[in-house]
């Protein structure tokens, strides 16, 4: 079983930064891939961003590509989504996610534990 908590949420005007975490737990945490989604009112889960354990490999969005970056410290199970240059069109709840490598990032339905979701807003 592997546990998620998000922080960092909050409110920025645009063009600022915010940087997400995601504080991990359970024995097998370190098997899994990890990634961030985002959900806006009315609008599917999406995914933003993702990265591979092993080999580091990250995947983003083509929204986010060159302003979020996803990183983690293994040593004290955390999974960070920096996120600069923010636009009102990022305003969602954004989730963190745990899951078995392989098949599609993007998909939520591919992710296996996911965290509470913190409240992301930007105004213009």
């Amino acid at each position: 079983q592997v546990h998620l908590v998000e922080s960092g949420g909050g409110s920025v005007q645009a063009g600022g930064s915010l940087r997400l975490s995601c504080a991990a737990s359970g024995d097998t945490y370190s098997q899994y891939c990890r990634g961030w989604f985002r959900q806006a009112p009315g609008k599917e889960r999406e995914g933003v961003a993702a990265i591979y354990i092993g080999s580091m490999r990250t995947n983003y969005a083509d929204s986010v590509k060159g302003r979020f970056t996803i990183s983690q410290d293994n040593a004290k199970n955390t999974l960070f989504l920096q996120m600069n240059s923010l636009k009102p069109e990022d305003t969602a709840v954004y989730y963190c996610a745990a899951g078995r490598c392989g098949g599609d990032w993007y998909a939520p339905a591919t992710w296996n534990y996911w965290g509470q979701g913190t409240q992301v807003a930007v105004s213009s």
